[in-house]
């Protein structure tokens, strides 16, 4: 079995790590860790918390600020956000280990079967759809349900949790907290209608009986390189891979593996590529280090289990009998600026050359889920994603809010927050 990257702490050391903290800001100047946190959980607090032995009070404030606190703690980048704030940075000291320190007060509340729900608001008699139950639908369903709306989660999987539950690398969380963090949604009265696909006649339904929307539906399937050959067997997209994984069928994919892409889900793949025994592991980045959108701290431990990179490096085809045996690449330069701010990548003539493989792993995105946006009336989309009022999570139909991936989010963290921001939207608005 995959060993945790960041596996719990023990009571001892939780308390004094809680110790090193120095429970800095206030209600005028709020401390760094608490304003590099998107779902703005007070940090200090619930550190303190710990620090005189109240792990259960200190679950308490965190989910508070963020209903699915169990999970955050396991996959946010803390040394990017929170950790990353900390004030000990500045005096050459490692930052209190923050991440740990808020899995410890979850783990404790959870384990001893303390859901800490807050009690059950009277029914406000107004009713909201939210479609889709990840980390957004899932904060977005929780919070609403806890202002006293009337609420139903709808899922096309068996179980809520979104990518989180499938696509979160193991070597990240081995024993994710979801069914808590779901177990609060019922406590809290919401609806569950999973293994249920919207459609159009679906959708109408909801128009007629709801008094607001949530779409919080991600993005849809691995974008792939269009490469010849992607047919081949040993080419696999990022998700499926790790879903397979998660399964615990375990794939084979022999001693060379080459990930396509340059974000967190290639460093993901690539770093458990390492954990499933190939010797040699190397990422195809068409850009270089300075451009990458993968985490500084993602790349260096990827760096530090032996995962090799390929800068200015871009696959042309994929050659095989059958199976992949090598890729066709070609060597790139780059230009001027696009749309997205990096520079464009552009082939160098005369560069191919063969890498030999036993896998591909293509990690260079999602889809839109265009089919499925279509069918909504009158909201706006750019480049696939949902346009919304950052402030509101508002669309440009009145009935539809939205938030998550389909917005163009990031991490499950930014999910959440995106999740509060359209329930209060949603409240704001229906309260006029």
């Amino acid at each position: 079995m995959t060993a945790e990257l960041k596996p719990p702490i023990s009571h001892q050391d939780a308390f004094l790590e809680a110790y090193r903290c120095l429970l800095c800001g206030g209600p005028l100047t709020p401390a760094p860790c608490i304003l590099a946190c998107p779902a703005e959980v007070d940090v200090p607090s619930f550190i303190g918390a710990i620090s005189v032995g109240e792990p259960t009070e200190a679950a308490e404030i965190i989910l508070s600020a963020n209903p699915l606190g169990g999970t955050c703690a396991r996959v946010c980048p803390t040394e990017e956000l929170c950790e990353g704030a900390c004030v000990l940075n500045s005096t050459r000291q490692r930052p209190v280990d923050i991440g740990r320190l808020e899995r410890y007060a979850m783990d404790h509340a959870f384990n001893e079967g303390d859901l800490l729900v807050p009690p059950k608001p009277a029914h406000n008699g107004k009713k909201v759809a939210v479609i889709g139950a990840g980390p957004a639908g899932m904060t977005g369903a929780f919070e609403l349900a806890r202002l006293g709306y009337k609420v139903t989660l709808i899922d096309s999987r068996p179980a809520t949790g979104g990518l989180v539950r499938s696509a979160i690398a193991p070597y990240r969380q081995l024993r994710d907290p979801l069914d808590q963090e779901t177990a609060r949604l019922w406590e809290l009265g919401v609806e569950f209608r999973l293994d249920t696909t919207v459609d159009g006649e679906l959708l109408k339904e909801l128009e007629a009986a709801c008094d607001a929307i949530l779409l919080a539906v991600g993005m849809g399937k691995d974008a792939t390189t269009g490469c010849k050959g992607g047919n081949l067997d040993g080419v696999l997209a990022s998700l499926p891979f790790i879903e397979k994984i998660k399964s615990a069928d375990l794939p084979s994919v022999g001693d060379r593996v080459a990930v396509i892409g340059g974000g967190n889900t290639a460093m993901d793949v690539a770093r458990q590529s390492v954990r499933l025994g190939a010797k040699e592991v190397t990422v195809l980045y068409r850009r270089s280090l300075d451009e990458m959108p993968a985490y500084a701290v993602e790349y260096e431990e990827a760096i530090e289990e032996g995962v090799r990179f390929a800068w200015l490096t871009s696959p042309l085809q994929y050659h095989g009998n059958g199976r992949v045996s090598a890729i066709q690449c070609s060597r790139m330069e780059l230009g001027e600026e696009d749309s997205s701010g990096r520079r464009k990548a552009l082939p160098v003539d005369g560069s191919d050359f063969l890498l030999e493989v036993d896998t591909v792993i293509e990690a260079v995105g999602q889809t839109p889920r265009a089919d499925f946006l279509a069918i909504i009336p009158g909201i706006e989309i750019q480049s696939g994603l949902i346009v919304v009022d950052p402030e509101t999570g508002a669309t440009s139909n009145p009935l539809y809010f939205a938030a998550g991936d389909a917005l163009g989010g990031t991490t499950v963290v930014e999910a959440v927050r995106m999740g509060k921001v359209a329930a209060l939207g949603i409240n704001a608005n229906l309260s006029e």
